[in-house]
């Protein structure tokens, strides 16, 4: 069994910051890649932001240079720093981790709300 546990999310106006936070435990010591996707209202889920074991992100182009994802030094917690953030951006985030065994694996979070309006 594997959970991820989100914190982090909230109210903030236009132009700020938040910082979402993941941490994975269970069975598997160690995911290859722990990322972030979101979801709006009448909107089909996408990716945020993903980073690999060795490091390695990936962001979404309407996130490139606002956010910015790290993973811990605990090797199963994955953090987003939002930054200049807009109305667009709100949305319900969600933490994932995927490991591969042979075929790939994905673990879910529950989701954090992020809203940004003034």
């Amino acid at each position: 069994q594997v959970q991820l546990v989100e914190s982090g999310g909230g109210l903030v106006q236009p132009g700020g910051s938040l910082r979402l936070s993941c941490a994975a435990s269970g069975s598997i010591s160690s995911f290859n890649v722990m990322g972030w996707y979101r979801q709006a209202p009448g909107k089909e889920r996408e990716l945020v932001a993903e980073i690999s074991s060795l490091g390695t992100p990936n962001y979404a182009d309407s996130v490139k240079g606002r956010f910015t994802i790290s993973r811990g030094n605990a090797k199963n917690t994955v953090y987003l720093q939002m930054n200049s953030l807009k109305p667009e951006d709100t949305a319900v985030y969600y933490c994932y981790a995927a490991v591969l065994r042979g075929t790939w694996t994905n673990y879910w979070g529950q989701g954090t709300q992020v809203t940004v309006s003034s």
